[in-house]
């Protein structure tokens, strides 16, 4: 029987707002939009001719095609938009605060006789431009703020969603 278990817990990552980390967010963002904006110029162009070749031989299933592409376009735009309104967030952003920039996974060692709430209590690290300022165990697991962080995300299917 063994005499200890390792399990996995969130642990929050936390940055506090510095210019660096407003410039780095917004080149994430910079950089998530123009890679958006890559792929509907992609999407348009594959597009065009797929669906010209398709119109002469079955006019119908080119009509469904189209459809389903401009839905796919929409939901680029859409995220595209989201992006550039997150962006716009950095900037209000005020200099000293912290904001959640998303979970990490962390590993915690149980025994026979610990305590398990005490154990899975949530975990915390606050790095201020990438150096670990404070690691911090928050009382009865791990608890987001009503604010979340920015963070741009692109995921690499077709589909796009932001969460």
């Amino acid at each position: 029987m063994p005499d200890s278990v390792t399990v996995k817990r969130e642990v929050v990552l936390r940055a506090v707002v510095t210019d660096k980390l407003k410039q780095d967010l917004d080149k994430e963002f910079r950089e998530a939009i123009d890679e958006l904006d890559r792929r509907i110029t992609q999407l348009d162009i594959g597009a065009r001719q797929y669906v010209s070749e398709l119109q002469r031989t079955n006019i119908q299933q080119a009509i469904s095609v189209r459809q389903q592409i401009e839905t796919e376009k929409r939901r680029y735009q859409q995220a595209k938009d989201e992006l550039i309104q997150r962006q716009r967030q950095i900037e209000g952003l005020e200099l000293g605060a912290e904001i959640v920039r998303g979970t990490l996974e962390g590993e915690v060692e149980l025994k026979v006789g610990d305590n398990l709430q005490t154990a899975l209590q949530g975990v915390e690290i606050v790095v201020k431009d990438d150096e670990v300022i404070e690691i911090r165990e928050t009382a009865g697991g791990v608890q987001l703020p009503e604010v979340e962080g920015v963070a741009p995300e692109v995921e690499s299917t077709s589909t796009i969603e932001i969460p």
